[in-house]
């Protein structure tokens, strides 16, 4: 058997997430479904993170086991040419250990939240940004997510369906930059809970907005309360960026 990790780069739009369901078309069955027409094997596709419905990737880890042994730039070419039209694409494709597991072995992920920050609706960038048409005080919002780092029960900011064993999560990092009309909010962790980071978006666009302030965010992490948490900003502007392993 050989394992091959994968990186992937996706438009999450068309798909329901990156987990197979009944309901609609998904990023792992469109793989699985490419990796049959590259092997003729049918085989599980495993990724460092389960994206929602319209959640993109830019770096997104995954593996696959294969009977029959490939090259790794056959396993990357091969693989892009069959998931054609599906806007998906393998940017890199390596032999790795039997022992290296997508999401088990990851040990840190990455997130990037994009929001263009603009009246005119959008056109190029349509389910690819979130449009917020107010002013926003990047500076204000990066402030206030600083309130976020380290170690904290992240009730509030997790989804009411989130199945993780517990909120408590560490945070490693967290800022909110601008460039022209675009800012981003880049999150690195472990890992998130359900619906985290555009929990964290949400309430850092009031702050930016003028609507909360500090204070605000920190007393709604400190009331572990879902309820407290401002509205969950949309799917369109979260991507995956990358996923972290030992270098061993």
């Amino acid at each position: 058997m050989a394992r091959y990790k994968l990186t992937l780069e996706y438009d999450g739009t068309p798909f329901v997430g990156w987990q197979f369901q009944e309901n609609g078309p998904s990023v792992q069955a469109a793989l699985e479904d490419a990796v049959f027409a590259l092997s003729g094997e049918r085989t599980t596709a495993h990724a460092a993170g389960r994206t929602d419905a319209g959640v993109h990737a830019l770096g997104m880890a995954a593996h696959i086991d294969l009977d029959k042994e490939f090259s790794a730039n056959k396993v990357r070419d091969g693989l892009s040419h069959h998931l054609r039209p599906a806007p998906i694409v393998v940017l890199h494709a390596e032999r790795v250990n039997e022992d290296f597991h997508a999401r088990f072995s990851c040990i840190g992920r990455a997130y990037q939240y994009r929001i263009i920050n603009r009246r005119p609706r959008l056109t190029l960038d349509a389910h690819r940004a979130w449009r917020v048409s107010d002013p926003l005080d990047a500076d204000a919002m990066n402030e206030a997510a600083q309130a976020l780092v380290g170690k904290h029960d992240f009730t509030t900011f997790r989804a009411a369906a989130c199945q993780a064993a517990s909120p408590i999560k560490t945070l490693d990092e967290i800022s909110v930059t601008r460039a022209g009309e675009e800012v981003f909010i880049c999150c690195a962790a472990r890992s998130f809970l359900h619906h985290q980071v555009r929990s964290f978006a949400g309430a850092l666009v009031e702050v930016g907005r003028q609507k909360w302030r500090i204070e605000d965010v920190k007393g709604a992490l400190k009331a572990r309360d879902r309820s407290r948490c401002a509205p969950v900003a949309p799917s369109d502007g979260l991507y995956f960026v990358r996923a972290d392993y030992d270098a061993s």
